[in-house]
């Protein structure tokens, strides 16, 4: 790029880093941009530079590949029912370990490679995330449902100048501890926090209007369409939680949610600092 191009860049951001400046913004981070090195260097250094022009960040994870291994490792089945992990008393204590441990302080030494402050935590700190056991059709396990989103430990971290890491293990009013889904933990805290906007990362580039057609991309939905494009079979399969996460965010005061493909380089930054965006956005009128 020569040096009109990098000046065109800077110039087209500089409005959106004026509308963001102060503002709030959850990333619910996974897919391939987790698994990837290049990928998570770049999702890394997205947000450090998010925090350095002003936004307060939060970055929700899940970490399903890595329980996987863990489960693989002390030759344990994984078992799902309704695409759901059904987690017993030894998958729940390996769902805490891998989760609050070793991926979370993982991504906590990856930002502050990238030179960001970050704060490594779990629903179970400070009360942050309360939940139920999750009520299912099938027995699911230590699988929970929150009730209650504690947002002072994530403003404490984000007024000390750190982004707040968070893996998706809950407390249970019944004193147990609850796995749950990280694109609903990321929704609910989005939507506490009166955050700007929610981003789930995706391995895909958004709603698409044929699923075999990845430029039948529908870059806008208001929510008030959802349900219409899920009679029309446009939103289904897996695409249905991740839409509902969203619609429940925007609903619940979060200003705009975006499902947005994390295997491309810097797509937060694409999304939040360029006329074009990438993605899908949900909003309300």
């Amino acid at each position: 790029m020569d040096n009109a191009n990098r000046a065109k860049v800077l110039i087209q951001a500089m409005p959106y880093i004026k509308k963001f400046v102060g503002e709030t913004i959850v990333v619910k981070y996974g897919g391939n941009a987790m698994l990837n090195e290049e990928l998570k260097s770049a999702v890394m250094s997205d947000l450090v530079l998010m925090q350095l022009v002003g936004i307060s960040v939060v970055l929700v994870h899940g970490g399903g590949p890595e329980i996987n291994s863990m489960l693989d490792a002390v030759g344990k089945e994984s078992v799902f029912k309704d695409g759901m992990r059904v987690t017993d008393d030894e998958t729940i204590d390996i769902v805490q370990m891998v989760l609050a441990g070793k991926v979370n302080k993982s991504l906590v030494q990856h930002l502050e490679h990238h030179g960001g402050k970050a704060l490594g935590m779990c629903g179970l700190d400070g009360r942050l995330l309360m939940a139920d056991k999750l009520a299912s059709a099938h027995d699911l396990g230590y699988v929970g449902e929150i009730r209650e989103v504690n947002p002072e430990p994530l403003r404490m971290a984000m007024k000390d100048g750190y982004i707040p890491i968070v893996a998706t293990v809950a407390g249970g009013y019944d004193g147990k501890v609850y796995n749950i889904n990280a694109d609903l933990a990321a929704a609910q805290i989005a939507a506490k926090l009166r955050a700007k906007k929610l981003i789930l990362m995706t391995d895909i580039r958004g709603l698409l209007r044929d699923v075999d057609d990845e430029n039948s991309l529908i870059p806008v939905v208001n929510v008030s369409e959802v349900s219409m494009l899920k009679r029309d079979g446009i939103i289904k399969g897996g695409m249905i939680p991740k839409i509902d996460c969203c619609v429940e965010a925007v609903r619940n005061g979060v200003n705009r949610a975006h499902i947005i493909d994390g295997r491309i380089e810097h797509s937060i930054l694409l999304e939040l600092f360029s006329d074009e965006g990438i993605g899908t956005m949900f909003y309300q009128l």
